[in-house]
């Protein structure tokens, strides 16, 4: 699957209509997913759909419309980009500092659900 970014938004280019004329160009030289991080505007991800036939990926930031509303625009594919490693890595420090600052262990009750995410996947 090649996916095909237009980071004009990314950079400071909040260039629509640019943007959409390289996605566009992308889907004609065979690219399969488009995606254009950086819009958080539901209008802008709406016409952007509207504009090509293949999937559109959306970059899920802060402040950027919730899935439903995405997918309700026609969006086929949501990313988080390295979310997910920073909320883990942002729990690991919050439990080291109370270890160190505090020496409790109020993120075992944290822990518990992840302790039982792997029992389930490894059982």
């Amino acid at each position: 699957m090649l996916t095909a970014r237009a980071e004009n938004y990314l950079h400071g280019r909040k260039d629509l209509d640019d943007t959409i004329e390289r996605l566009q160009a992308y889907e004609q030289a065979g690219a399969d997913v488009l995606y254009a991080p950086g819009l958080m505007e539901l209008e802008e991800i709406a016409k952007v759909v509207e504009s090509v036939g293949v999937p559109v990926n959306v970059l899920a930031r802060p402040g950027a419309p919730s899935v439903g509303e995405l997918a309700s625009v026609g969006v086929a594919r949501v990313s988080v980009g390295g979310a997910f490693a920073f909320a883990a890595l942002g729990a690991l420090v919050e439990a080291v500092e109370e270890l160190q600052e505090s020496g409790t262990y109020g993120f075992w009750e944290r822990a518990k659900v992840g302790a039982k995410a792997a029992q389930a996947a490894f059982a």
